[in-house]
């Protein structure tokens, strides 16, 4: 049975790649997830795994061709014997993909596939210790990428018989984690395990096409740029990145601490930021230096939303197995203004302004680890107990560091809601490409007048932020306003007025 190979989705507005390398030749074994080319396109390089286990079959795009999505990449005989090698066995490139087995008892554990477009992660916690005992399906450590963190179980039931990867080491997409031996014995440590860098098989490495030709291009050698491909190849993007350096001035760098006596030095903790804050803080800072952000605010009376919810809560668990919550309120509120104002949930891609007929709404979570926003996919064609649904259950995932990019990626819209942490008001980040973010607040009883009396109701303030690059002010007022109307009269939201 043969099984094809085809070019995975690319990305938002990504249509073709170029096929940078294959580690992978007609006639190799190959495992299923195990990777068989790279990829490359204008934004990120993209791994390809292999579909299913078998033997290479012929390869249909070769290195340097560039390919569609869906493209046939190759084929893979799926059950058959490897081919016997073509060249002698002193030219062959050693496989690092492969998962060898260390012993006739022992199973390497090898990392997981990390996702479209990420390369490496760094293991943050081991729970097992050499020697220890584990069952199959344990957990044995998780790892830290710059989208999620990805818990690592064991492949099978025996003994950790040695660590490969100690906490804080990085690792790439195929590399040995540790060893699980099945009769219990431990290998001795290792005297020293450095990782092969860049600079140190850079004579062995070579680099992909499109990066040699921009490289051509450019007028910049090889010296000038730093590989971050695997083995140190260098990436078209690293091209880039290296002229971009050389035409700009140096950075600014930020302000040297200033004196700290010892006795306060003795008692500070010094933590190296995880991967995912790294990414956090890089992604905000760009987000202002991109965006012409501004923030628009209003406030909303929540009585209505709040009785309807007393009202129906109880009946709404029984039938749907699910609590109401507001988010499904502000969500549908947010679809019915969008469609007015079909600007704020629209994107900027170079001189062309792309508008989304649909609503994917990214929903901003709080997790141990940092901010996350996944996303609900098409939530203008869902029902309240959909909303609820899919928000508890991506929520949960969120908390214990197990979504995936897929369910973080392509979102049109989104909505933070800072008010579970008692936030009265903020200004609420962009998240990039979009062009709006709703911001929730702390629901307040404060005294409002009403018809010429003084009342006290429950208010919240409501914060848009927006890119004013195609958003206008008119427009920004004016998405606010409709969903002020739709949550202080929810039955506007039945009737799409």
């Amino acid at each position: 049975m043969t099984t094809e190979v085809r070019v995975p989705t690319l990305g938002e507005s990504v249509t073709e790649a170029t096929v940078a390398t294959w580690f992978k030749k007609p006639g190799d074994a190959v495992a299923i997830d195990e990777m068989l080319c790279e990829l490359e396109t204008d934004k990120v390089t993209v791994e390809v795994p292999s579909p299913a286990a078998g033997t290479m079959g012929d390869i249909v795009a070769a290195e340097g061709e560039t390919v569609g999505v869906d493209a046939l990449l190759a084929t893979i005989a799926e059950g058959g014997e490897a081919a016997a090698p073509a060249a002698p066995a002193a030219e062959q490139k050693p496989q690092a993909d492969a998962p060898a087995p260390s012993g006739g008892d022992s199973l390497d554990v090898m990392v997981p596939t990390l996702g479209e477009s990420v390369t490496e992660a760094t293991v943050s916690t081991w729970f097992k210790a050499v020697g220890d005992s584990v069952a199959q399906d344990e957990m044995l450590c998780e790892l830290e990428t710059d989208k999620v963190s990805v818990e690592v179980p064991a492949p099978a039931a025996g003994v950790l018989a040695e660590i490969s990867a100690p906490e804080g080491t990085t690792v790439d997409a195929t590399a040995k984690l540790a060893v699980i031996s099945s009769s219990g014995a431990v290998a001795a440590a290792p005297a020293a395990a450095p990782a092969p860098t860049g600079s140190s098989s850079s004579k062995d490495v070579e680099d992909a096409p499109s990066a040699k030709k921009a490289m051509a291009e450019a007028g910049v050698s090889r010296d000038q740029v730093t590989g971050t491909g695997r083995d140190g190849r260098v990436m078209k993007d690293d091209v880039a990145k290296a002229v971009a350096a050389a035409a700009s001035a140096p950075a600014p760098v930020a302000a040297p601490r200033g004196p700290v006596s010892a006795d306060d030095a003795s008692r500070e903790e010094r933590v190296k930021m995880t991967r995912l804050r790294q990414t956090i803080a890089k992604r905000l800072k760009d987000s202002q230096n991109t965006a012409a952000m501004l923030t628009t605010y209003n406030e909303v009376d929540m009585t209505e939303v709040m009785a309807l919810r007393n009202e129906y809560k109880d009946l709404f668990l029984k039938k749907h197995g699910v609590k109401l919550g507001f988010m499904s309120f502000f969500t549908k509120a947010c679809v019915h203004a969008l469609k007015e104002v079909p600007e704020v949930n629209a994107e900027i891609d170079g001189t062309d302004v792309v508008y989304k007929n649909f609503v994917h709404m990214g929903i901003a979570a709080g997790t141990p680890s940092g901010l996350v926003v996944p996303v609900i996919r098409d939530a203008d064609a869902m029902s309240f107990a959909a909303i609820e649904k899919a928000i508890a259950e991506k929520g949960a995932r969120a908390r214990d560091g197990k979504l995936s990019m897929a369910e973080m990626q392509g979102g049109t819209f989104t909505i933070s809601n800072g008010g579970v942490y008692g936030s009265l008001m903020s200004s609420p980040i962009l998240n990039p490409p979009q062009s709006g973010i709703l911001g929730m607040h702390k629901i307040q009883d404060r005294p409002m007048a009403i018809k010429g009396q003084v009342v006290i109701r429950p208010m919240m303030y409501l914060a848009l932020s927006y890119d004013h690059r195609i958003v206008d002010g008119k427009g920004a007022v004016t998405f606010l306003v409709r969903v002020k109307e739709a949550l202080e009269d929810p039955r506007r939201l039945l009737m799409d007025l």
